[in-house]
This record gives structure tokens, C-alpha cells and sequence, in this order.
């Protein structure tokens, strides 16, 4: 069996850098487009002014903001469609079929799982997550990483929910017991995509069997999928609802992973720089 990509004798954040830079063939800190590069040497310069993490916070805090804004764009491209009833015109329909397969015991077993994805059960896993991947680094990466993701997404659920305000499905649609907070995003959906996708990269970033990282993928995959499935199984959700939120997770997710690549650029360019 092939152990995590991972030195016991080497701590530190210079061994981070090396041990953490590469995700499978690929090389994070290398840039071939050009914007790419730029935003590296930007990177770069602001961890000479800041230090590393400081310039890591500041990204992703800048990425919040973006992230924010991209939600006000999908909020009034949301109403957009609703208004012309183009996607959102599935929604009674993907609902009914749901309704049709519905059974006492299924519906236990599901109202259980999606509990998963909650404001209660995720955030222990993200703690979970971020006390053991910290303890075992020894860096404060998934603190950052993990920690944004799950903050990000809970800023995009609450500007959604606030500019939106959508009405659920009816009680009559419903899997008791029922919520009333506005209806897009689907909170669960979009919470469940961002922070297991932001575990499985930090697992990856350790991880050297391809088997492993494969497996990896597919659960953090599985699991924001039918999270968000859920949600329309019980008529918690529109099928709109929970699209977005899949969209802005994983949206958020690429800005988070970003990040945390340009941290790693600069970091591997300040301990290349002292080498020389």
C-alpha cells in the first residue's frame, strides 16, 4: 500500500511547500498562461511586503468579495430565467417525479442524510477536518483553506437568500419537517459542495496513489451530489435552487483552490530565491 505523499522527517513550511506543490503530474506552481503568471509575481510581491499567510488571507478575502458579486450576478440572472420560465420550467417537473418514488422509509432515510448536510453536522466535519489536517501538517493551510470555503459559502447562501427571497415549494410538496427561510440557494447544497470539495484537495495535495485520489474525488463528488438531491426529494428545493448552488460551490471552490496555488508559488519562488 503506497502512503501519503508525505516526509516524516521533513516539518515545516518549507517542506510543505515541496511536499504540497505537486497534484499528481501537475506542478501548482507553474503558470503557463499569462494572466497566470502575472497574478504569481503579484502573489509573489505582496508575500514580500505581508509575509505568506497574510497574503493568503488577503486573497481569499478579495476572492469573498468577488464570490459575493458573482452570486448578485447569478441572483438577477436567476430571475431572468424565472420571469421567462426557461430552466426554472423544470422545476415543478423534476419536483413531481420525486414525489412519485416517495415512500415512508425513504423519506426517513433521506430526511437523515440531508441533516448531514446542515448547519450543524457539515461545520463539525469541516472542524474535524481542519483540527486533524492542521495537527498532521503542521501548517495552518487547511485552517485557511477549508475555513474559507466554508465561510465563502455561507456568505454566497446569505446574499442569495436575502436578494432572492424565493418561497419554497408547498407544505402539500413537502417532506415534514418543513423550513421557511427563503429557498435559493439551497444552503445544504451549496455548503456540502465547498468544503468537501475543499477537503479532498487537501487530502489530494498528500495523497500519491492514483487509486486513493480517484476514490477521493469520487466521494466528496457523491456526496455534494446527493446532498443536493436531496433537497429536491424532500420539496425543500427547487431544481434551480439547487443547480445554482452546485455552480457557486464549485465556482467559490476554483477561487479557494487558486488561492492557496498562488500561496504555494510564493512561497516555492521566496525559497528558491534564498537558494541562489
Amino acid at each position: 500500500m503506497q502512503r501519503d505523499r508525505e516526509d516524516p522527517k521533513q516539518t515545516g513550511p518549507d517542506a510543505e511547500v515541496e511536499v504540497e506543490r505537486h497534484l499528481g503530474t501537475k506542478d501548482l506552481t507553474r503558470w503557463p498562461s499569462r494572466a497566470g503568471r502575472v497574478g504569481a509575481l503579484m502573489v509573489h510581491r505582496l508575500s514580500e511586503l505581508l509575509g505568506p499567510h497574510a497574503a493568503l488571507v488577503l486573497i481569499l478575502a478579495v476572492g469573498a468579495v468577488v464570490a459575493a458579486l458573482a452570486t448578485l450576478a447569478a441572483a438577477w440572472v436567476y430571475d431572468a430565467v424565472t420571469e421567462s420560465d426557461g430552466v426554472a420550467g423544470l422545476d415543478r417537473p423534476v419536483l413531481a417525479a420525486f414525489v412519485t418514488v416517495r415512500s415512508p422509509w425513504l423519506d426517513t432515510a433521506v430526511t437523515w442524510y440531508t441533516n448531514i448536510g446542515g448547519v450543524i453536522v457539515v461545520p463539525i466535519i469541516a472542524v474535524l477536518a481542519i483540527v486533524v489536517l492542521t495537527l498532521r501538517r503542521r501548517n495552518w493551510a487547511p485552517v485557511l483553506i477549508i475555513g474559507a470555503a466554508g465561510v465563502g459559502s455561507l456568505l454566497m447562501t446569505v446574499v442569495g437568500k436575502g436578494l432572492v427571497a424565493r418561497v419554497r415549494p408547498g407544505f402539500n410538496d413537502a417532506v415534514p419537517p418543513f423550513e421557511h427561510s427563503p429557498s435559493f440557494p439551497s444552503g445544504h447544497t451549496l455548503n456540502a459542495t465547498a468544503i468537501a470539495g475543499a477537503i479532498a484537495y487537501m487530502l489530494l495535495l498528500r495523497q500519491s496513489s492514483r487509486v486513493v485520489q480517484v476514490a477521493t474525488i469520487a466521494v466528496a463528488v457523491v456526496f455534494a451530489v446527493s446532498i443536493g438531491i436531496s433537497r429536491i426529494y424532500l420539496g425543500h428545493h427547487w431544481f434551480t435552487d439547487v443547480l445554482v448552488a452546485w455552480m457557486l460551490g464549485v465556482g467559490w471552490l476554483a477561487v479557494v483552490i487558486t488561492a492557496h496555488r498562488l500561496y504555494l508559488t510564493a512561497r516555492h519562488r521566496q525559497q528558491t530565491a534564498l537558494a541562489t
